[in-house]
């Protein structure tokens, strides 16, 4: 299994609140298509943590088609998620972040827009 990702706060705990709404469906595995992109944004987020955690950047900030909020998420999480969906076909049910400073994330198209800058301007010299 993932070593990386957060164990349940709640396993093995008979008295799960989460317990009331029964057992999980099996989730559908993933086509290959749709395990190649979480490959690749697994890629992406790994050249975006090498580069922007240096700077300060604690994660990326995600807008949730689901309930129209934005959501923050840290590096090992958008790591360990990606990894769950790749392996299990869904994420891991996690706690959102506690009150986030939102300038200590970015998001997704500011981290490709970095990278990009950064390759540009290697490729300059």
């Amino acid at each position: 299994m993932l070593d990386d990702v957060p164990r349940d706060p709640f396993a093995d705990d008979p008295d799960d609140p989460a317990a009331a709404l029964g057992e999980p469906d099996d989730p559908e595995p993933l086509t290959s298509d749709e395990r190649d992109e979480a490959m690749t944004d697994l890629a992406d987020v790994e050249v975006f943590r090498s580069l922007l955690e240096p700077q300060g950047v604690l994660g990326l900030v995600l807008d949730c088609p689901e309930c129209g909020e934005q959501h923050y998420f840290n590096w090992e999480l958008l790591r360990g998620n990606l990894r769950q969906m790749i392996e299990n076909g869904q994420p891991q049910v996690h706690e959102p972040a506690y009150q986030p400073n939102p300038t200590d994330y970015v998001s997704w198209e500011y981290a490709r827009g970095y990278v990009d800058g950064v390759i540009d301007t290697e490729e300059r010299r």
